[in-house]
């Protein structure tokens, strides 16, 4: 069977009890219709990049499926049917990763920071000179002289 994986972003205002009462309802959608949740996560509450349903925040959620297409879409359909949840994600995947996603990994485990030059590095800026453009030094043409 194909797999995939799921990411569902709940309203803010559930419990942590209830958000994770949709991840068992949506596995055993999953489940009634032929397949298998093989991992599941609950990442928590996060800050969206902008409002969905007048929510600024979300409650968001992981599911790696091994599952065939009628259970998917079946899934999705409550989903999107569901009053508690704003956004559905799914992505066929070749594999799942071994391990916890990269949002349940700390951000010393990323390794992210080392790959960045440090703010104060920003290199050579020599090519910007002192002049930004216009005719500010010099002779000025027009208007009052103001010496």
């Amino acid at each position: 069977m194909p797999l995939y994986e799921h990411v569902l972003i709940a309203r803010q205002d559930l419990s942590s009890a209830q958000a994770e009462g949709l991840i068992e309802h949506f596995s055993t959608v999953i489940a009634d219709n032929g397949g298998k949740v093989v991992e599941h996560e609950y990442w928590g509450v996060k800050t969206m990049a902008y409002k969905i349903n007048k929510n600024r925040k979300g409650h968001y959620a992981l599911l790696k499926t091994d599952a065939p297409a009628a259970a998917v879409q079946e899934m999705e359909r409550l989903a999107r049917l569901h009053d508690d949840v704003m956004r559905v994600l799914t992505l066929k995947v070749t594999a799942h990763e071994d391990g916890p996603s990269v949002q349940m990994q700390k951000r010393d485990d990323r390794g992210d920071r080392g790959d960045r030059p440090d703010r104060g590095d920003r290199g050579d800026r020599g090519d910007r000179g002192g002049d930004r453009g216009g005719d500010r030094g010099g002779e000025r043409r027009g208007g009052f002289d103001r010496r």
